[in-house]
């Protein structure tokens, strides 16, 4: 075909539709980098240094020292500096602000780079009428997590309070997962081609695997939330038993799973080891299928997050490894929604 022979509409909607998935796996690129940003703040205790929410005045670091030490004095008049940082000076001050306002500025990135491309794309008439409510959607779920964000960090500044509310951080870390997986799985839809065909069961395995990681990931943010990863740097077993003593010591029962340290951390290494063998069994059950590769793929970033879990919990939490922990979360819930989406049951496009 000569290079300006005209296409046809086929092959037109074929590259518009490559053109907006491949938008939409760069957003989530950019949100995996923040999933790793937010861990490293909340590991370091940086996510308090910045005192106000400023959308539009905070995209600028602060530009004289008249402005450093407004924002210091700020930071001392909360309960983690007078408990945990007190004395720690304008220096010290300066470590954690960047690292919050490196999180901040990214999050504005990624709401730039979802307006700007999404405005040209449409102009060009490369989106799909029917996807276009559904992008609408997606980028008020991206400023609604701004909100969320916020809300998270002013829980901090409560009396008596040196970090953030454990109920606030897994809202966060659960809203940006699921604004993740449903980019990836739009993307995903844009480019789908005929399915694996697989038998009934593995196809369960594999929605069961993602239900459990799903559990695991949302348990994990308890972990976070209460530093419960501090305690207990044994395994398999905790303090010498598999089923920590005082794990039902709260009342209501229900809220040992959210704030009871030994529960919380049992839940979590409870609903990782299933997640594992789910995945493990979903290997061997469709391992003479076409789908091996995928379900090879799913099996094998859940067995490295158990062992990065497990590297980070016997290491008493090191930043390092527990930014790569969370991070490896997404990657997780990555190969489990491109196992599921090749073994849906029809060849549903949108």
């Amino acid at each position: 075909m000569p290079f300006d022979a005209p296409r046809s509409p086929d092959e037109i909607a074929t590259r518009n539709r490559r053109l907006v998935a491949n938008w939409l796996f760069f957003m989530c690129g950019m949100i995996l980098v923040m999933v790793a940003l937010g861990g490293a703040t909340r590991l370091t205790g940086s996510g308090l240094s910045i005192m106000e929410w400023a959308p539009i005045r905070g995209i600028l670091p602060p530009l004289s020292d008249a402005e450093w030490n407004r924002l210091y004095e700020l930071y001392r008049t909360i309960p983690q500096y007078q408990l945990v940082n007190k004395g720690f000076g304008l220096e010290g001050f300066k470590e954690i602000f960047w690292l919050e306002w490196g999180h901040r500025f990214w999050g504005r990135l990624i709401g730039l780079a979802f307006v700007v491309p999404l405005a040209w794309l449409w102009w060009r008439g490369a989106v799909p009428r029917a996807l276009m409510p559904r992008l609408l959607v997606l980028f008020l779920m991206g400023g609604l997590q701004g909100v969320v964000g916020w809300l998270m960090v002013a829980s901090g500044f409560f009396p008596d309070s040196t970090a953030v509310s454990p109920y606030r951080l897994v809202v966060h870390l659960g809203l940006a997962l699921v604004l993740y997986a449903a980019l990836l799985w739009t993307g995903l839809q844009l480019l789908r081609t005929e399915p694996i065909v697989v038998p009934a069961r593995v196809r369960l395995l594999a929605r069961a695997t993602v239900a459990a990681a799903a559990l695991a990931i949302l348990a994990g943010g308890f972990v976070a939330g209460l530093r419960a990863g501090l305690d207990y740097n044994t395994f398999p077993l905790m303090d010498g038993r598999l089923v920590p003593e005082g794990y039902g010591r709260l009342v209501p029962f229900w809220l040992n799973w959210t704030e009871n340290v030994a529960a919380v951390q049992f839940n979590h290494r409870l609903l990782a080891t299933a997640t594992l063998l789910l995945a493990l069994g979903a290997l061997v059950a469709g391992w003479r299928s076409a789908a091996r590769p995928v379900l090879g793929l799913l099996a094998g970033a859940v067995g490295v997050q158990y062992a990065l879990g497990i590297a980070t919990l016997v290491h008493v939490v090191p930043v390092g490894l527990g930014t790569l922990h969370q991070t490896m979360a997404v990657v997780v819930l990555t190969a489990a929604l491109v196992a599921l989406d090749r073994m849906r049951t029809r060849a549903s496009t949108l």
